[in-house]
């Protein structure tokens, strides 16, 4: 009795050894896989911030939840079991799916520079529309969000050695949720930080908290602006970058080939990089600027349709950095908008 109580003991801590070790494992796979996704994972931090632009600030947090929600149902319900399937009965899938998620994100950028350049945005996030216009923007930011998941995820997977199915997946859910959390923690700091400069302004005991908080509110209309451009530039870089490895891993040699050329001929590092990033931004531009030609040519496109497009004011939406102004507000996001420019007087004692 005693000695198969001693076997039995033995045989659990064998595997908890082998669990710990399996855990082990998994963690260290999604830190590689993470790491190698990370250059994505920048271009989806930069291209969400846009969607709250404009926003009331009681509502930033609710729709960044939402959208959060959206992302783990594209990671969870959508990517990993179609990339689970298709890495075991068509790996060659792979790069036909991303091609055409490059050509969304070139399409999704390129129609933000033309509307950029025609001086107002069809696509402006929604400020006082309503639950309808809140709700096209959380729908397009996770379409949006599922082009970019799908690319995190591929990278993810390609960079596991282990053959096991059951690894391959969870590392990938790890990798989904790490992410996720990282992604999404970081825009909803981002957004709320003109609400923590304006809590700090009316801490009349110190004046140096108030004056850090005043500058906050200040800045947080000239980061947003600035992240709205990163956001439009990353989608055409991503997706001219997707689209140039993908036709590559199909057997197109060019211009792969030619563009890594050139990164070798520069030594690679920083310099290599960059000419890789800069030929890919091209890519997706010049590829992104023929589908909105199409789009506004063909019957089924939505240009002539929108062309003058007007928010409920009557007031034209603004480029990728800017806003829909309701009549005498001011041109900030609305986080520190109206609200918080009559709470904080511009004189430096409050």
């Amino acid at each position: 009795m005693a000695g198969g109580l001693a076997a039995l003991l033995d045989d659990v801590a064998a595997l908890a050894r082998l669990a710990a070790a399996s855990a082990d494992d998994v963690a260290a796979a999604s830190a590689r896989a993470g790491a190698k996704a990370a250059g994505v994972v920048i271009d989806d931090a930069a291209v969400t911030p846009q969607y709250v632009q404009d926003v009331k600030p009681k509502r930033e947090l609710p729709i960044i939840w939402r959208i959060t929600k959206g992302s783990l149902f594209n990671k969870f319900v959508i990517v990993l079991p179609v990339l689970l399937l298709l890495s075991v009965f068509a790996p060659w899938a792979l790069p036909i799916l991303l091609i055409f998620g490059g050509l969304y994100l070139s399409f999704e950028g390129a129609e933000k520079v033309w509307e950029l350049l025609r001086g107002h945005e069809k696509k402006a996030p929604a400020a006082a529309k309503g639950a309808d216009a809140e709700d096209a923007v959380v729908k397009g930011a996770v379409r949006t969000d599922l082009i970019l998941s799908a690319e995190i995820m591929v990278i993810s997977m390609n960079s596991i050695e282990q053959d096991s199915l059951w690894m391959r997946a969870a590392v990938l859910a790890v990798v989904a949720l790490g992410i996720t959390a990282l992604v999404y923690g970081a825009v909803a700091i981002l957004v709320k930080m003109d609400d923590v400069g304006l809590a700090m302004s009316k801490d009349h005991d110190s004046p140096a908290k108030q004056k850090l908080g005043r500058r906050l509110v200040t800045a947080m209309p000239t980061v947003m602006k600035v992240i709205s451009y990163v956001g439009m530039i990353a989608m055409l870089w991503v997706g001219g970058h997707i689209i140039l490895v993908s036709t590559h891993d199909l057997g197109l040699a060019q211009p792969y080939e030619w563009i890594h050329g050139l990164e070798v001929t520069m030594g690679g590092g920083v310099l290599g990089w960059l000419i890789n990033t800069f030929f890919s931004f091209l890519i997706g531009l010049g590829i992104g600027a023929i589908i909105v030609a199409l789009m506004h040519v063909l019957p089924f496109g939505h240009g002539k349709n929108d062309e003058h497009e007007e928010d409920p004011a009557g007031n034209m939406a603004a480029g990728p950095g800017g806003s829909r102004r309701a009549p005498g507000s001011s041109g900030k996001h609305p986080a520190v908008g109206d609200q918080r420019d009559t709470e904080i007087s511009p004189n430096p004692r409050i």
